[in-house]
This record gives C-alpha cells, sequence and structure tokens, in this order.
C-alpha cells in the first residue's frame, strides 16, 4: 500500500499533470497541495474529493489505494463481518478518521461545564465533542487517557476492558484528533509503552513521527518477572513534514543534590556552553510525580505543571489553541490559561476537582513561577549556593544575561528569559 502523498504525487504525474495544472484545476493552492504530497495523513473530505474528481476517480478509491478503509465501509464491516474486518486490519488496512462525516458535529447542543475567557471544559465523552470541532483547527492535542490498569477515577469511567477493545476505542478519539489538527499542530500521547507501541504504528500512516519521549517515574515499585518499568512513554507526532512550531526550552546542567558538582564532564567545552542551558533530550529524568498535598488535587494520578509547561514550550506559543479530551485534574488547562493559549477539554468523570483548582489560580501561578525559574538557566540558584560551599569552579562557563549575585561569587550565574 503507498503513502499517500506518494500515490497523490504519483498518479498526477501519470496524467502529465504539472503540480500548478493540479492545483488550477482542483482550486486547491500550489502550497497545500505541496503539502499533502509530503503527508502520510490523508486530507479532509473536501480535499479528497477534489483529488479524486481530476484524477477520474472516487475518494474512497483513494483511501483504499492508500491502504485505508472509508469510515462507511469500516462501520458496516463492523456489524455485519468482524471476521472480515480483523483480516484487512492485519492487512494493514486501517479506517482514517477523515474519510466519511459521522454523527451531529454541531456543537450547539453541547453546554460547558466550565468556561475562562481562554477556554471551555465539557461534561461529555470526549468522542461526542471532538466530534464538533472543525477539522484543521487546533495547533496542539494533548491526551493522557486512562492507562486501562484497573484504577478507580470514579463514575461512568471503566478502566478495565479487553485489550482488543482499548485499542479500538483508542483510535476512534485518536482519529478525530487527526482530523481536528491543523497542518504542522501537535499530538502528545502519553500512556504506557505497552498502549503507545501499537497506537504509535497505528498513528504513524496519518502523521509525522518525531519523538518517543521517556518520561522517568520515581518510586516505582518492581514487577515479579519483568524488567524493573522506570518510565512512561510521550509521543509526539506532528500532522505534515514539519512541525509549524518547535521551540524546545533549555534546561540547566544536572547537578549533584549533595555537592553541587556537574554530573557530566563537559571538558574544554565549558566556556562554549549555551548560558541558558542545555538542549533538552527525548529522556526527562527530572519530571517528578505529583504526590505532596500542597499541590495535589485529586486522590488519583495527576499530571505534574512542570511537564505540561515543557510541552507547551516546546510546541506552541501564546493564542493558540490546545485540546486535551481527558481533563483529569486539569493541569493542561490550567497551564494553558497561565501561559496564554486558548484551550478546549472534555472531562466524562467528575469536573470538580477542575473547576475547584481555576477558583486557585493565583497559586497554580506562583507554583508555575516558581517551575519556570529552572528554565532557561545554566545553574539553578541551588546548584550554585551547593558549588560555592563546596568549591567546585564555575568562572569558565558563560554565564552572561540578567544578573543576581549569590553571595558576591555568581555575578550573572542566573541567566532568565528575556
Amino acid at each position: 500500500m503507498a503513502h499517500f502523498g506518494t500515490l497523490l504525487k504519483e498518479r498526477r504525474e501519470r496524467m502529465g499533470l504539472s503540480r500548478r495544472a493540479m492545483s488550477e484545476r482542483t482550486g486547491i493552492p500550489v502550497d497545500i497541495l505541496a503539502y499533502q504530497e509530503s503527508a502520510a495523513a490523508l486530507p479532509e473530505r473536501r480535499i479528497l474529493s477534489s483529488f479524486a474528481d481530476v484524477l477520474g476517480t472516487t475518494p474512497d478509491e483513494l483511501a483504499l489505494a492508500s491502504g485505508v478503509i472509508p469510515r462507511w465501509i469500516h462501520e458496516r464491516m463492523t456489524s455485519e463481518s468482524g471476521e472480515f474486518l480483523r483480516i484487512l486490519d492485519d492487512a494493514g488496512m486501517t479506517e482514517h478518521p477523515d474519510s466519511e462525516s459521522v454523527g451531529d458535529r454541531s456543537p450547539s447542543a453541547l453546554v460547558p461545564a466550565y468556561r475562562t475567557c481562554m477556554g471551555a471544559l465539557y461534561n461529555v465523552d470526549c468522542v461526542t465533542h471532538l466530534r464538533t470541532l472543525e477539522a484543521d483547527s487546533v495547533d496542539v492535542v494533548f491526551a493522557d487517557p486512562p492507562f486501562n490498569l484497573g484504577k478507580d477515577y470514579g463514575t461512568g469511567i471503566n478502566d478495565n476492558i479487553a485489550d482488543s477493545s482499548y485499542l479500538d476505542w483508542s483510535m476512534r478519539w485518536l482519529g478525530e484528533a487527526i482530523r481536528i489538527l491543523k497542518p504542522g499542530g501537535a499530538l502528545f500521547l502519553y500512556n504506557l509503552p505497552k498502549w503507545n507501541l501499537p497506537l504509535g504504528a497505528w498513528l504513524s500512516n496519518y502523521l509525522e513521527f518525531r519523538h518517543w519521549i521517556a518520561v522517568d517515574i520515581k518510586f516505582s515499585l518492581p514487577v515479579p518477572g519483568r524488567l524493573y518499568p522506570s518510565h512512561y512513554s510521550l509521543l509526539y507526532f506532528v500532522k505534515g513534514a514539519a512541525p509549524v512550531r518547535f521551540s524546545p526550552p533549555r534546561v540547566p546542567i544536572e547537578t549533584c543534590r549533595h555537592c553541587g558538582g556537574e554530573i557530566k564532564d563537559y571538558g574544554g567545552y565549558k566556556a562554549k556552553m549555551n548560558p541558558r542551558g542545555v538542549n533538552i533530550s527525548d529522556v526527562w529524568t527530572d519530571i517528578s510525580p505529583v504526590r505532596h498535598s500542597r499541590y495535589k488535587r485529586r486522590k488519583a494520578n495527576e499530571l505534574p505543571l512542570k511537564m505540561m509547561d515543557r510541552i507547551l514550550d516546546i510546541s506552541s506559543r501564546e493564542g493558540d489553541l490546545i485540546v486535551d479530551p481527558f481533563g483529569g485534574s486539569g493541569t493542561t488547562y490550567v497551564v494553558a490559561e497561565l501561559k496564554g493559549r486558548r484551550w478546549l477539554g472534555t472531562e466524562i468523570g467528575d469536573c470538580a476537582p477542575i473547576i475547584d483548582r481555576f477558583s486557585r489560580l493565583d497559586e497554580e501561578r506562583k507554583y508555575l513561577e516558581e517551575i519556570r525559574k529552572k528554565v532557561n538557566i545554566l545553574f539553578t540558584k541551588e546548584s550554585l549556593l551547593l558549588r560555592q560551599k563546596n568549591r567546585h569552579a564555575t568562572s569558565m562557563y558563560r554565564l552572561e544575561g540578567n544578573v543576581e549575585e549569590i553571595g558576591g561569587l555568581f555575578k550573572g550565574a542566573i541567566v532568565r528569559e528575556p
């Protein structure tokens, strides 16, 4: 089966059409056509139909030629021939989220459970809400779904279903997430490696893979008969060949929490290091779980503010629209609000913890400000104090920018964002 962009280009060239000629016949701008020829994902139905008309075929035939089952065929086979559907799935042919309009996409029937000037929270099933959103309208989708571990998330949430049912459900809401993403938009999926392995392979049919980010688990317990599980998986995909936004923050040099000495030896490169910190990698060891009662907003697991702050730094800017289909404790919405991003979200369970959290937004703002003090700096204030106490040399580093003097010894040591 062909990558859709490759298929489109081959058929256009077979007809002797230049990209400009194809653009004139379809009414689709040349730059959008070029994007579609570089993308793995099928376009929305309107654009797909335009291509099909010029190429002398049908949208469904183009989808099938790309190894994608149109939604109407998928639904009919699901109800009439589950065995046939499994055979096609084994052959690598899967439903595409844009291949058919499904259900009522009108948002008028949905009333927010909570609203701010930047966003809205809905107390409904995530697929119901996602289907009301326009195609190509969202800058970032972040999702931290239930992990199907049998945890109690409250009424209306079953976290213990068959593996096949969990994957089918995941593909339904992910299909809608793909549809609503803008070209160049980012999708982040936070889950166990067990689930992100098959879901990541499926997403690769429609989006471009960027990173598998390993988020270190603190204080995890060993599992008998298996290697010690020590990370969650954070998948990062974009819609199209490259992200529209990509601005990863820099992080401080990792130092010993006892003496302040560098964990990694930078040798003779100390003077050449960026004073705003080191490049962030795809292994995040500095994200601590929310366990302290001072910051924890619900009994179940809760996303750290630091992780969401970093994700939104990487993939968005002020005014962008962020969608999180699984509200949980509301971390995504709080961080988006504080960072000037628009947001939309759903929570099928109790929305009260999220709404209560917004009533204490000043507390969240102060906490986020503390987190931001350790972003885009080469050394944290705490590590510099330890280095001073234990006589670790720091003078060889370029410590430029806004000056905060510590003990009269480290002028220019704290470099903050402009």
